[in-house]
């Protein structure tokens, strides 16, 4: 342990970081690296290191407060204040990874997650550590190692320890497209499955993608020699008639699987706007489960999430301190909280002496 205090440094440079977060360095018995953090009055942010770091290992705890912007712009400034600072490694540990979200293109715009993670790469950092990704392939936008750690064991042990008869719990999907992950949490706790789908939601898959935008109408005089004699409605190439795909219609909201008299767990990795948690507790109460539950990795929480959750048919809303959500806590009380800072400490740990990750992985699946 002397040999890491000698030698592993943490910066942890936001003022309203999880108090959670914290417990990083009482388990790991290592101090703070001496840097300041702060906007000018023009609002741009400077860095100071205050002490050499020249061939260090240097270890950036970064939590995501509200200003998200703000704080992805002092992670590369002090990523690359390091990296100027001539130090040899520099990690960031980022519990809850930004933007996510915006991994997949949409119409005519961006993937940001992309864009983000080249950004990082150019600041400096060489390594980062994670938890639940929003999408697995998302560490293939990186250009270095990145360790996507799991929150599901805490959460899992949370439902054993502190859901009074679990075993009658039945573990819910509220869209088909978390259904993987709601299985993952029903085999582990030989638990039933049901997935809620109909009208009400609206998965990432249903949005449009301006790859497939059709192109756009040529008006012709003359003939190309590819037209065909037709009575229809003109084609956007003359002669080429591409089938119309079929606008879709979901069918009335249904809840497979049995969930009557029984406490319903919703699982997810990222609980922010709660319409669709709270529309899907009224729905599991109207098919009689007397008991609902909410579980994710990041508590968001954006907005009126508390109030909403408050005035719900949600019970309980666990979360792991990945984002501080302190001030959410203060005004609902239903919102409970899962530290997850031992597998953070322990991935440190480990990469800075070299060892291997496989423990923190294992029983992973492809699908988890």
């Amino acid at each position: 342990m002397l040999e890491i205090q000698q030698t592993l440094r943490s910066h942890n440079y936001l003022k309203s970081a999880c108090k959670g977060m914290l417990l990083f360095y009482r388990r790991l018995g290592v101090e703070l690296g001496k840097s300041v953090v702060f906007q000018e009055s023009n609002r741009e942010t400077r860095v100071d290191v205050k002490e050499s770091v020249r061939g260090q290992t240097i270890f950036i705890i970064q939590t995501i407060p509200r200003d998200v912007n703000t704080a992805i712009m002092e992670l590369l400034i002090m990523a690359y204040a390091l990296k100027t600072s001539c130090a040899k490694n520099i990690i960031g540990v980022i519990p809850y990874f930004p933007y996510s979200k915006q991994c997949k293109m949409r119409k005519r715009g961006s993937i940001v997650c992309k864009l983000l993670a080249s950004m990082l790469a150019k600041a400096g950092l060489t390594h980062i550590i994670t938890m639940d990704l929003h999408q697995k392939e998302i560490q293939g936008f990186f250009s270095f190692p990145v360790d996507n750690l799991r929150a599901s064991p805490f959460l899992i042990q949370y439902i054993q320890e502190e859901i009074p008869d679990y075993r009658n719990a039945i573990i819910v999907a509220k869209s088909p497209a978390a259904a993987k992950r709601a299985q993952s949490y029903a085999e582990r706790l030989r638990l039933g499955l049901a997935v809620i789908h109909g009208e009400a939601q609206c998965a990432e898959s249903d949005m449009a993608d301006g790859r497939h935008s059709p192109p756009c109408v040529r008006n012709t005089t003359g003939h190309t020699g590819l037209e065909l004699p037709t009575g229809k409605q003109q084609a956007p190439f003359p002669g080429i008639e591409l089938p119309i795909m079929m606008a879709k219609e979901k069918p009335p909201i249904t809840v497979v699987g049995d969930v009557g008299g029984r406490i319903a767990i919703i699982v997810d990795d990222i609980i922010d706007d709660v319409g669709d948690f709270v529309a899907a507790a009224e729905i599991l109460k109207e098919r009689g489960a007397y008991k609902i539950y909410i579980m994710a990795t990041h508590g968001l929480l954006s907005a009126d999430a508390p109030r909403l959750i408050e005035e719900s048919a949600i019970d309980v809303v666990v979360v792991t301190n990945t984002v501080p959500h302190e001030v959410q806590k203060l005004q609902c009380p239903k919102i409970k909280t899962v530290d997850v800072s031992m597998i953070l400490a322990e991935a440190i740990r480990r990469i800075h002496n070299g060892e291997s990750m496989a423990y923190l992985f294992r029983n992973i699946t492809v699908d988890d």
